[in-house]
């Protein structure tokens, strides 16, 4: 499927959405009813209620606001939250508090949904075999998982849209049997009985927590857009969501068979199910549970990559299984999420466990999503007053999920928001103390240094330190450039080479876009070259910038061979080295207490990340690496007398 284009409305969309998009949000059915019921006896009010809530749930948070409303806000076709942050960061420097928060408690979610759906897929075996321990098969399942993430997205994916879609066939075809065997059911569709659910069932309102389980996939709508395109979600969406409304329909006839009982081991999911389908049932659900995993880590892989691009999150090393634009594979990432899965279901043990912590983290993201993409629709021109009616009633409505989930809080819920914490603090400390440094960089005009690096160039008594000396510098001005480069050059053991080259990236608020452009600031001895990346393109420095090389030697813009005379005259090209300067925390700073602790941190994260010379793809044979002092605050009130 990787050679036609998705994004345009087919029946390979269509189908590819069902698989990668519904994932997450199509598994819900398993466990929303059991988290809503629990332990209460079974009820009219509560049947009914809850089925009138989950309605609409889904027509106000998913269908609504990310459907119509945020698939409208799409950088170049791509979605997610650090894409909408990408269309508003440059109107208001708060934004970036709503989008790290919101990407934090997304990836912190991610640690949570594998354990839940598998867990409740493989707990449908309980009535059959009581005595069975279903966490060994959950945690080998999740492992299994983890393990085949090297080999992408599309090794899996062959069976995302066949399966899923057989699955919410299924569903919709049994839940629509029993609805039809009680057709009094349909009622709940009254907004009537959800009040009365919040406002006269006992402890009703903190019910919200566990019925908006039945939307925690929504952000995935929007955060695959990239992959499917806006309009194959939208009509598959359709499909969706009556066999979603089928099947917890189709549970509240079944419970309203058992009014006045309680839930035992079975649950209103496989209650729907015939007794000679519950095993093939179980393994389909299990490969439904897979695929939203699936969906789910590698949303966090880009949702990674993009943080890393917008500099907020410390480098590290991604890998591409596959030529599908956009699919990529975090090593670091993959295996602190199979951590995270596999505590959580030795922690939790049973599904209903992590049904009581599920939710709380995602309420955070969705609101912050809110925030975001009212700011975006007021940058749009929309009116002001419809911005303002979006704003305050979706913040109403997460706002009320939020509070009913902060119920949570101590049933297992603070692990989530506890990971939310940490992912947020690390995005924040390594922005700020980012930001601290590019402050105290000092550029000087490169102008007045053409001429010395010429006559360096030409000045035989210093020993060639290479043919090509490249510099990756972090000036978007050919005209200006960083003291420490010139430093590097001219003052610590002075580097003479045929040709500088002087490098700088520039990640651009569009995906994917990957162009240069190149400026000869001296013919033959000085050339800067500016990338131009998407902030979903990984920096391959070394192979791109080999590829401008080439097309500048076929244009005669330059001549890269060298000139030693022996080999020159054999047309022999001339090396090519790398200089990446490297700064480090200097022990003269006298820092305050907030500071000394945010560029510590800072520090640790880096040299746990992916150095400089890994991220750009630079040969380590042809690179060499220069550490300067960074000194924030130099100590004052020396007294040195000389004797």
């Amino acid at each position: 499927m990787s050679s036609i284009d998705l994004k345009k409305l087919s029946f390979a969309g269509f189908l590819v959405s069902i698989g990668i998009v519904f994932g997450d949000i199509g598994t819900s059915p398993l466990y929303v009813y059991s988290a809503i019921i629990r332990e209460d006896v079974i009820s009219e009010l509560l049947v009914l209620g809850s089925a009138s809530a989950i309605f609409w749930t889904l027509f106000f948070q998913t269908t609504v606001k990310y459907v119509f409303i945020t698939l409208r806000a799409d950088n170049k076709g791509e979605g997610g939250i650090f894409s909408l942050y990408t269309l508003v960061r440059k109107y208001r420097k708060w934004l970036l508090f709503p989008a790290i928060l919101g990407g934090a408690f997304l990836l912190a979610d991610s640690i949570i949904t594998p354990p839940v759906s598998v867990s409740s897929a493989i707990e449908g075996l309980k009535p059959k075999f009581p005595e069975l321990q279903t966490m060994p098969i959950v945690i080998a399942i999740i492992v299994l998982l983890f393990m085949i993430q090297r080999k992408g997205t599309s090794f899996v994916g062959k069976l995302f849209g066949p399966v899923t879609l057989l699955w919410f066939t299924i569903i919709g075809i049994l839940g629509g049997i029993s609805v039809f065997g009680n057709i009094g059911i349909l009622k709940a569709v009254n907004p009537y009985y959800a009040y009365c659910l919040l406002a006269k069932y006992p402890g009703g309102f903190w019910l919200l927590g566990s019925v908006f389980l039945c939307t925690t996939g929504a952000e995935a709508l929007y955060s695959d857009m990239g992959h499917c395109g806006k309009k194959n979600i939208r009509i598959s969406w359709m499909y969706v969501k009556i066999c979603l409304l089928l099947s917890y329909f189709g549970q509240a006839a079944w419970l309203m068979e058992r009014e006045g009982t309680r839930l035992g081991e079975i649950t209103p999911f496989f209650g729907l199910v015939p007794e000679w389908f519950i095993f093939p049932m179980i393994i389909i659900a299990t490969l439904s549970t897979i695929i939203a995993s699936q969906a789910l880590i590698s949303g966090s892989f880009t949702l990674v990559a993009e943080a890393i691009r917008l500099n907020l999150w410390p480098k590290l090393r991604i890998l591409f299984p596959s030529d599908i634009r956009g699919q990529l594979y975090i090593p670091t990432i993959n295996w602190l999420l199979m951590s995270g899965c596999i505590a959580i279901v030795l922690y939790f043990r049973e599904s209903k466990n992590m049904e009581a912590a599920y939710g709380l983290s995602i309420t955070l993201t969705m609101m912050m999503t809110t925030i975001l993409l009212a700011f975006y629709l007021y940058t749009r021109k929309v009116n002001k007053i419809a911005v303002f009616a979006l704003l305050i009633t979706f913040l109403a409505i997460e706002g009320s999920f939020l509070v009913a989930n902060l119920k949570k809080f101590m049933n297992g819920g603070w692990v989530t928001l506890f990971v939310g914490v940490i992912i947020f603090a690390i995005m924040y400390i390594w922005h700020r103390a980012s930001e601290i440094k590019k402050k105290l960089q000092t550029m000087v005009p490169l102008a007045p240094y053409i001429p010395v690096l010429k006559e360096l160039s030409e000045d035989e008594q210093v020993p060639k330190y290479a043919t090509n000396l490249v510099y990756l510098t972090s000036s978007a001005n050919s005209g200006q450039i960083e003291d420490r480069t010139i430093y590097s050059i001219l003052n610590k053991q002075p580097k003479r080479a045929d040709i500088y080259w002087f490098v700088h990236v520039d990640v651009v608020d569009e995906p994917y876009r990957m162009s240069y452009k190149t400026e000869v600031l001296a013919e033959n001895d000085i050339v800067w070259i500016t990338f131009k990346l998407g902030f979903r393109v990984a920096p391959r420095i070394n192979l791109l910038f080999r590829k401008v090389v080439e097309e500048m030697v076929q244009n005669q813009e330059v001549n890269i061979k060298s000139r030693y005379c022996s080999l020159d005259k054999h047309n022999i090209t001339g090396d090519f080295r790398f200089v990446v300067m490297q700064r480090f925390l200097s022990f003269e700073n006298e820092l305050s207490l907030g500071n000394n602790f945010l560029l510590k941190t800072y520090f640790i994260l880096k040299n746990m990340g992916l150095p400089d010379e890994k991220e750009y793809g630079l040969d380590y044979s042809n690179v060499t690496i220069e550490k300067s002092p960074l000194i924030l605050t130099a100590p004052k009130g020396i007294n040195l007398i000389r004797e």
